[in-house]
């Protein structure tokens, strides 16, 4: 069997896999094989959190929803549930925009939303 020496290819894998380590603590900047493991295990964590994030944000909007909900005397899902019944397609993401830099506009919406809960159409349970 011939003999492989790999030279400039084994140099240009560990190069570049030294690029993506950079700045890791330690050995899992330096070491070949604690690198190799570090890039794998930092691999794996982005693919997870890529689709984590999405559920991280929604989280962040519907908490913001709520609180700004309860300041006008609603409830996260009386309000949404409202919207619903005014026919108002906003979503979430524009919700939290709207409760956080747009008081005023989100204060009418509010209360538009407590009129149309509190109005003839809605029949209270007993």
């Amino acid at each position: 069997m011939p003999r492989v020496k790999r030279g400039t290819v084994r140099r240009a894998n560990r190069k570049k896999l030294s690029k993506i380590t950079k700045g890791f603590f330690l050995t899992k900047s330096k070491l070949y094989r604690s690198m190799k493991e570090a890039a794998d295990k930092a691999g794996r964590y982005a693919f997870r959190d890529r689709r984590r994030k999405k559920r991280d944000f929604r989280r962040l909007w519907i908490i913001r929803i709520s609180a700004a909900a309860r300041s006008h005397g609603l409830t996260y899902s009386q309000l949404i549930h409202g919207l619903k019944g005014l026919a108002v397609e906003m979503d979430r993401k524009m919700l939290a925009e709207m409760a956080v830099k747009d008081q005023l506009a989100f204060a009418e919406l509010a209360s538009r939303v407590k009129a149309g809960l509190t109005g003839p159409q809605r029949v209270a349970a007993s």
